[in-house]
């Protein structure tokens, strides 16, 4: 089974995404993942945020799906993503726990 495709998503406008890169780095060495691979890609314009269905930064899909799917009433666009932590305060990035789950679970199904 191949390795699973883990992708972080940011925007130059959100200051929050090098922390969610290295809690995302920090998750996948956990799961037994090499956090070298994992694709930064910047989205830079409307166009690519729309064709991307980019609903803020920062944002993380495993082979494809957003690892919390934010629902049909978020726009694509530009901006900033808010996340909710385990403990419902809100965060500019994901519950460290939420990435340590999701990577645990697609490194299971490739073991």
């Amino acid at each position: 089974m191949p390795a699973p495709l883990i992708e972080l998503l940011w925007w130059e406008g959100c200051p929050s995404w090098p922390r969610t890169l290295e809690d995302l780095r920090a998750a996948a060495a956990n799961a037994g993942l090499d956090p070298e691979k994992i694709a930064v890609r910047e989205i830079d314009d409307g166009a690519d945020a729309e064709a991307e269905g980019f609903v803020g930064s920062p944002t993380i899909r495993v082979d494809g799906v957003d690892i919390q799917p934010p629902g049909d009433e978020e726009p694509a666009g530009l901006t900033c993503r808010v996340y909710k932590l385990r403990d419902g305060r809100i965060s500019p990035t994901p519950d460290p726990e939420d990435l340590r789950e999701a990577l645990a679970r697609v490194a299971s199904v490739g073991g």
